[in-house]
Parts: C-alpha cells; sequence; structure tokens
C-alpha cells in the first residue's frame, strides 16, 4: 500500500539509475554511515546499501515501514527504524544524511540536524527549490530566517536542480538536492549556537527589536550577510555584558 502522499508531503524518485545518479553528486563513501530520512519503501536505501557501510532508514508510518522491512531484508547493512526522526536520538558515531524528505517537515529536519550536539558530516536533501534558496546565504536574494540562523556553522548549496517527471507523482513545485557541509572554521564558536539562532529569529519576528539590537535601518534583516549578522550578534552581547 502505497502511503497517502499529502498527508505526508512527499513525492518518490523514479528509479534505482536515477537515485545512483544523484548520489553520485554527493562525497558519501563506502565506509560512511547514512541516514535515509522518511525512507519509504526504500528506494534511497537501497542504493545507498551498496555505497555506504551502514545505513540507516527512519520511516514511522507501520505500512510503509513493513514493506521497507521486507524490502532491505537482502541488505545486512541497512538498520530500518519504525521512529518519527524529530523526536530519534541521532547516531553516536560519524554519520551523513541522503534523504528525500518530506516537503512540509525541511524546516524541522534541517533544524534538528544542524543544531545537534553531534552534527552530521554532509546532509544532502532534496526539497523544494524555493526552500533551498532561503537558506543560502550567499546572493543578493531573500534570505530567510533559518538558512541567517545556521550560516556561521553551515555552508549551503545545491548541488542538481531535479525535474518534476524524476518524482512519482510529479510534484507542482520545483526541487533540488541541497547540500549542507560544516566550516572548515566556524564564524562563532557553537557554544553560542543557541544564542545567535534565539536572536536571529527574533530580529526576524519583531522589527522593533531588530531596531533595538542595533540594527541597520537601511536593511531588512532578510537582506543581511552573515558576517553582518556575526557583527551584529556580537555587538548586541558586548552590550548585555
Amino acid at each position: 500500500m502505497k502511503r497517502n502522499v499529502q498527508q505526508h508531503g512527499q513525492h518518490f524518485l523514479r528509479g534505482r539509475a536515477f537515485i545512483a545518479e544523484l548520489i553520485g553528486h554527493s562525497n558519501v563513501r563506502k565506509n560512511d554511515t547514512v541516514l535515509d530520512i522518511g525512507a519509504g519503501s526504500g528506494a534511497i536505501a537501497g542504493v545507498l546499501a551498496g555505497r555506504a557501510r551502514q545505513v540507516i532508514a527512519y520511516e514511522p508510518e507501520p505500512t510503509a515501514n513493513a514493506l521497507l522491512r521486507k524490502n532491505m531484508q537482502r541488505n545486512d547493512n541497512v538498520m530500518v527504524l519504525q521512529e518519527d526522526f524529530l523526536k530519534a536520538e541521532l547516531p553516536d558515531v560519524s554519520y551523513k544524511v541522503f534523504s528525500n524528505i518530506p516537503f512540509h517537515l525541511s524546516s524541522e529536519i534541517v533544524r534538528k540536524l544542524t543544531s545537534s550536539a553531534h552534527p552530521p558530516k554532509t546532509v544532502y536533501l532534496i526539497v523544494q527549490k524555493q526552500f533551498a534558496q532561503k537558506l543560502i546565504a550567499t546572493g543578493d536574494h531573500f534570505h530567510g530566517a533559518l538558512g541567517m540562523a545556521i550560516a556561521p556553522w553551515w555552508a549551503v548549496r545545491i548541488r542538481r536542480p531535479l525535474r518534476k517527471t524524476d518524482f512519482t507523482p510529479p510534484p507542482a513545485v520545483d526541487t533540488v538536492l541541497l547540500e549542507l557541509k560544516p566550516h572548515e572554521t566556524p564564524y562563532l564558536d557553537r557554544a553560542q549556537q543557541a544564542a545567535y539562532v534565539d536572536f536571529v529569529m527574533e530580529c526576524y519576528a519583531a522589527p522593533r527589536f531588530y531596531a533595538a539590537a542595533g540594527g541597520d535601518k537601511n536593511k531588512r534583516p532578510s537582506t543581511l550577510s552573515p558576517a553582518e549578522w556575526v557583527r551584529l550578534f556580537t555587538r548586541f552581547n558586548s552590550k548585555k555584558k
């Protein structure tokens, strides 16, 4: 039985060959542990099983999970979990992520992965193009609050655009393969992450707070660069001391 796509906000990729091609755009290697979030029947997990040392596949829906377990019986290196990924504990080993996630959970999944005390080495997610663009911290386009909140620690880029015909059923929106990689040298210490994220979110939500924090009155929060955000946060913190 197929899952209710509207309920789960998920569209499935067509064909193992195409999935293998997409994984070829990643840095997944044979010694890696890789997470597949919202694994469905295991189309991605099955291909990852031939590319990585271990695959951890999360699928909370009982019927889909049963099918996933059946399909993965021949893959000894695939661990199937019937868990809500957003409530699950992340692995305590080095890991990467490659997943076609439910679109409506994109923000929550990115937030969980990037704010973890034990974050992934690299993240590859199939997401809506509009969502991806808001996460990218460079350029003159609109920068979303989440994108600016993770920018001091994560480099974000689109690895490849996808076509509607790459999915079944075809989505109504444009989609991309998104990559998130930790900066070799973060802009801020990770110990400041929670305070910085709260600061950015408050500035986006409350123009008065942004102004009181010293934000440039000629620039909206969505137009600031990561460097400008870090300077604003640093000045704000220094005034509190």
